[in-house]
């Protein structure tokens, strides 16, 4: 069923929450997670690709994380820089729930997790950070990126990390066509089956 995707709004299944133990930068946080979310039972592959590779943060400035599930992007961007307002949006609304309490269970007033349409749409972000849902289909991927992507701030860096075989590099291709002017797309890494993009946004 739809319903049970982790990129529906609602899933299907009754919310059960339980405890998550996990490491978020370089200490051991006490954490929740449920069901019907993106890899629920801790950090999946890909992230743990994305910040391992990825320099650390400024330490202030208006982040995103695009997709958070349960938050380990959103909270590594607010632990590392409390000076930051990090914004994280989802379209699953138990994703969004778990990232805002996963905040307050560690202390981080910085970190606000939304659907994508409460955010300002006036709103540019110096650093986003995404491991993107590729499997919710190439067109609605596509707009996604074309929705966030184009909101960097002049001089802002998004970092993404997409599996090599599905599709990192025909990906890195059809942003470089189809961003605007003024915004470079690179492949910076290659890690463990992954790849990682680098999208920068001259200062013009």
């Amino acid at each position: 069923m739809a319903s049970d995707h982790y990129f529906s709004a609602r899933p299907g299944k009754p919310e059960s929450r339980r405890p998550l133990t996990v490491v978020l930068d370089g200490a051991t946080r006490q954490l929740s997670t449920s069901g019907g979310i993106f890899s629920p039972d801790g950090i999946d592959k890909g992230t743990a690709v994305l910040l391992a590779e990825v320099p650390p943060p400024p330490p202030a400035g208006q982040f995103l994380d695009i997709g958070c599930g349960w938050g380990p992007l959103a909270l590594t961007l607010g632990l590392k820089s409390p000076g930051a307002t990090v914004t994280a949006v989802d379209v699953n609304e138990r994703a969004i729930a778990l990232t805002n309490d996963n905040a307050r269970a560690l202390g981080l007033q910085n970190v606000h997790a939304c659907l994508p349409g409460e955010v300002d749409p006036q709103l540019r972000f110096d650093l986003i950070w995404s491991n993107p849902p590729i499997r919710i289909g190439k067109n609605e991927l596509h707009s996604l990126l074309l929705l966030w992507l184009p909101r960097l701030a002049p001089g802002g860096t998004a970092w993404l990390v997409v599996q090599k075989n599905l599709g990192a590099d025909s990906l890195q291709r059809w942003l470089a066509a189809e961003l605007p002017a003024g915004f470079q797309v690179a492949r910076d890494s290659t890690s463990k089956a992954f790849r990682v993009l680098r999208v920068r946004r001259s200062r013009e």
